[in-house]
Formats: structure tokens, sequence, C-alpha cells
């Protein structure tokens, strides 16, 4: 695509995505918060303030419209809500609906996530998705935020319950063998659950007028390597296709990609001498347009909305060169008429990524002291591609010009 090129269809969403847990700060009902600050913690870093996007809300939706986006993707945090079984906070019902209205007030579309990773604490010490209640808690905690969704167009149900799946197979007692060696195993139980539970939201959300719902998909973009194509196949199957299959009557699905996994003969297989994010994986621009196209033959003419693609880097022209990649192969998936609706870039802040800061997904940079706020480069380029509606997207000279 160059700069002349034909512009994205009319009413794409062009936006940026952010987890609760991640920016907020101080979750002190989740399991999560419970986990970091254990006795020896489980991971290397506490969230702590994390952003302090809680308090700073319409700052980071000022910068949302100071770069020109048109949506905001971000989570209700279940445990502020509901911190004990049974227990509503009116205080933080009302805090999650200032932060709609202040999207729409800007004008700008809110993409609301229900559950993104962190639970309540009582929750998980009940059995989380695996527990008796689990379909049942869920359903409730979301009627319980309907008064927060007047206006809500887009409602993400449970964020990679993939990745969830594979979480709980880690925390088992008896956890489950991988399908090859290296890969990861997920838990059948806690795919029962969570597949129940976004039905039962689903359900739930069915009743509000002009709002869609449906979960978003990590797509792992499994490829086999060395004519591994049956092992891969079943790794495919168990951690990506069987959740975007549960999608299927679903008003859209959000799909989530960064890079692939590569599984080779001997089982899972780090591609060698490639190029490397912070995270470790491979830098991958082509993993979106992949993920898309994978995903709309398994759902057929369910809508996509990309709800998170971004890669993990200290250098900010990476960021803009991985980006315009990634989005050139969304729109030839496009052009090849697949129905994709919008692309939420991951992330808008450089925030806690689940037991690390090092990692820098964002567009804009978080003073971990006083917390300013700095747009990068690379945020200022997205602006302008979403601005344009994606025409200046292979615009040789933008970059430069921005950061002159």
């Amino acid at each position: 695509m160059t700069a002349s090129s034909t512009p994205f269809p009319a009413g794409f969403l062009w936006g940026a995505a952010t987890a609760a847990h991640q920016t907020e700060g101080n979750n002190l009902n989740t399991d999560n918060w419970a986990a970091e600050n254990a006795a020896p913690p489980r991971f290397p870093e506490r969230s702590g303030d994390a952003c302090d996007s809680y308090h700073r809300w319409q700052e980071d939706l000022d910068v949302v419209a100071e770069l020109g986006l048109g949506a905001y993707r971000f989570s209700i945090e279940w445990a502020r809500i509901e911190p004990a079984s049974g227990y509503f906070s009116n205080a933080e019902l009302a805090h999650y609906r200032r932060m709609v209205q202040g999207c729409l007030d800007r004008g700008i579309t809110p993409v609301v996530t229900l559950h993104h990773f962190s639970s309540p604490l009582w929750f998980r010490q009940d059995g989380a998705w695996t527990g008796r209640s689990a379909v049942e808690r869920f359903a409730r905690y979301t009627e319980a935020v309907l008064p927060v969704l007047e206006g809500v167009e887009w409602v993400c149900t449970i964020n990679e319950p993939n990745m969830v799946s594979m979480a709980e197979a880690r925390m088992s007692s008896t956890p489950p063998s991988p399908l090859v060696p290296g890969a990861p195993a997920l838990s059948d139980a806690a795919f029962d659950g969570l597949v129940a539970a976004h039905h039962a939201a689903r359900e739930v959300l069915a009743g509000v007028s002009g709002l869609r719902s449906g979960w978003t998909i990590a797509n792992q973009n499994v490829t086999a390597v060395g004519g591994a194509d049956e092992a891969a196949a079943r790794v495919r199957a168990s951690i990506d296709d069987r959740f975007i299959q549960a999608a299927r009557d679903d008003d859209f699905i959000g799909v989530q990609a960064y890079s692939r996994m590569l599984i080779g003969p001997e089982g899972l297989r780090a591609p060698r001498g490639t190029r490397r994010t912070q995270t470790d994986w491979e830098y991958y621009p082509a993993a979106l347009g992949e993920a898309v196209r994978h995903t709309a033959a398994l759902v057929g003419d369910v809508p996509i909305l990309v709800t998170e693609n971004g890669i993990a880097t200290a250098d900010d022209a990476e960021r803009v060169d991985y980006t315009a990649q990634a989005l050139a192969g969304l729109r030839a998936a496009m052009d090849d008429g697949i129905d994709v609706r919008g692309y939420l870039h991951w992330s808008l802040l450089d925030n806690y990524e689940w037991g690390s800061w090092a990692p820098t997904f964002g567009l804009v940079g978080v003073d971990r002291v006083d917390f300013t706020r700095t747009i990068k480069p690379s945020g200022r380029w997205y602006g302008e591609v979403a601005r344009s509606n994606g025409a200046r997207l292979d615009d040789p000279a933008f970059l430069e010009e921005l950061v002159r």
C-alpha cells in the first residue's frame, strides 16, 4: 500500500487498547495482586501504582483524542466492582460509567472488556473458571455492569480465554501434558467453564440495544516446519481453533496477534537467527494478516475486530516498521473480502506486562515516578495513519518529519 492508495473502508475504527490491571494501579482485590505480593512473590516485579490510570483516565482519553484515534479499548475491573462475593460497589460502577461517558463526550468509541486476565481473589480461591458457580457468578457480574454500558457498541466478554486456560493448566495440581514437547497445554475444565461463562454473559448483554458482544482470542499462528504438519494441526486445534469456533454465533470476534509459534518434528521450535522483540518473540509482522485469514476461515461471516496488535521494542522506528507491515497484511486480507471493522493497537501506554515493566509496547511513554505521559513519534505516526484512514500508511518521509 502506498501513500496515495485507497484508504480503509469508511467507518473503520482506529484506536488503541489497555487493560485495567496493567494501567490502573493498586488493584488490591485481585488474584494477580495477591500473586505479585506473595512471600515470595511469583513475579519479578509488581504492578504497584502501574500507570495510575485509575486517577488519570481523563488524561489518557485526552491523549487518545489528541492522537486523532476514534476508539479506545479498556477493561472494567471485576475485583473493584465486586470486591467480595455478592457485594457490588456503586462507587466503582459510577467510576467506570464516567470513563464510558468520557469516551462518548470526546467522540471516542469505547470498546469495553469485562474480564482481562485479573479476577477477584475470592473467585480464584473458589476455583476460578473451574469452580461450580463460575458461570453464574460471571453472568451476575455482567448484569451488575449493564448500567455502565449505556451507549457502548462493542463489549468483549473475556480477553484471551486460550491464554487463561493455559494459565489454569500451569496452576493445576496435576498439569496436563502438552500435545507436543515444549508446546503449552490447556485446561479442558477451564475451557468448558470459559465457554459457558462467555455464552452466559452474551445472553445477559443480548438485551442491550445496539450492543455487539464477543470475545478476543490470542492467535498463536501455529506453523509447521520440517514436515510436522500433523503435530502442528493438533496444537493449533487445541490452543486456537476451538476457542475461535466457540465464537461462530457471536456478534464479532476479537483477533489478537503478535508473532507465530513454530512446531517441528521434535516439538516447539524456537526460530533460529531471527529478529526478536523485547518479549523474545519472533519479529513477525505477517502474524496479523495470517491470524485474520485463519479466523475468518473458521467463523465464516462473523465480523472481526482487531483488538490487539503491536510490538515490545525500545526502538520506536521499529514499532512503526512492524505496525505498517501488519496493517498492510490486514488490508490485503480485507481486500480479499474479509470483514474487519477496526484495528486497536496494543498498547496506548507503556504498562505493566504481567510480571515485568521491561517490555515497552506503548505509543505513549509513562514516567514511573510522576506518571507524565509522553507521546512517542510512533504514536504521532499512528495517529496520522488513523486520521487519514490509512492513506498515509506507507508514506516514507512521514516518520522522518515527526522525528525532526
